[in-house]
């Protein structure tokens, strides 16, 4: 069996690590490179960094976080936020990113996975998903129409009164009726290599992850599923893995303040069974 990950992620706001609640109420926590320093120091399996300033005036920010990390760790990094086009992608990786994750664009344009995984090759191409829950209020008509996308290719990844989660996107601000298990199986036939879903609902909380939902992705792909948002325990570790069926798992809040550390995190995992690289 492979060996689960423990990956460190950092919210990258122009130029600063900084840390919310459902994506709201950022603080800042410290310095991008002196993070990922400690974390490479730690032995994480992976870092992954969030670009949340994500404009086009701004990219050059997080292309110099990214070399100056690049030459100083060894871990593998995944960047993600704002990605628009290949040559966003080509840019990332020519700086030092091993991955590059995506939501926004790939909801704009399915077929954005396919050319950038045809380009560069599925394995540094990342889905990311952040999935909502829905009841059976909620509405799909109250959305605006967009027509992102040929729904006559894609119409199984739309809303239907039986989806229990759909999308968010722009970093959680818009609802999409798309349900997010059809859309996760949609992205890995389009050739993504990897998903990093996240609980909005979770995002922050220190809740737990969302077992359901992380399960019922985790199922329905063959390709790694990283479960994010809601980390606060180590427990909370161990149900990503044990009972979410996840590859990896990602958390911020209770690495980036040292509520417990890498080595911690992954001695507790080992004692419960999972197997661990230490």
């Amino acid at each position: 069996m492979l060996a689960k990950r423990i990956i460190p992620c950092l919210d990258v706001k122009d130029g600063r690590v900084v840390k919310g609640v459902n994506f709201l109420n950022l603080r800042d926590a410290g310095d991008p490179v002196e993070n990922a320093l400690y974390y490479d120091e730690e032995e994480a399996d992976e870092l992954v960094f969030l670009d949340v300033t994500a404009s086009h005036e701004k990219r050059k920010i997080i292309i110099d976080v990214v070399e100056r990390t690049a030459s100083v760790v060894f871990m593998p990094l995944t960047v993600g936020g704002g990605i628009k086009s290949l040559d966003d992608i080509r840019d990332l990786l020519n700086a030092g990113a091993d991955k590059v994750s995506i939501n926004t664009t790939a909801v704009k344009d399915p077929y954005f996975i396919q050319k950038a995984s045809s380009r560069f090759g599925s394995q540094c191409i990342v889905i990311a998903i952040d999935a909502k829950r829905v009841d059976k209020n909620f509405n799909p008509k109250s959305y605006p129409s967009e027509n992102w996308f040929d729904d006559s290719e894609i119409k199984e990844v739309l809303y239907n009164e039986n989806s229990r989660f759909v999308l968010s996107t722009h970093g959680g601000r818009l609802m999409r009726p798309i349900d997010a298990i059809a859309w996760a199986k949609k992205m890995e036939e389009l050739g993504a290599g990897e998903i990093l879903l996240t609980s909005m609902d979770r995002d922050g909380t220190k809740e737990g992850y969302d077992i359901e939902l992380t399960r019922t992705i985790s199922e329905a792909v063959s390709i790694p599923v990283i479960a994010s948002g809601g980390a606060g325990t180590l427990e909370h570790l161990y149900e990503a893995f044990a009972y979410a069926k996840a590859d990896a798992a990602l958390a911020a809040s209770i690495f980036h303040f040292r509520e417990y550390s890498i080595r911690e995190a992954k001695e507790f995992l080992k004692q419960k069974g999972i197997p661990i690289r230490l």
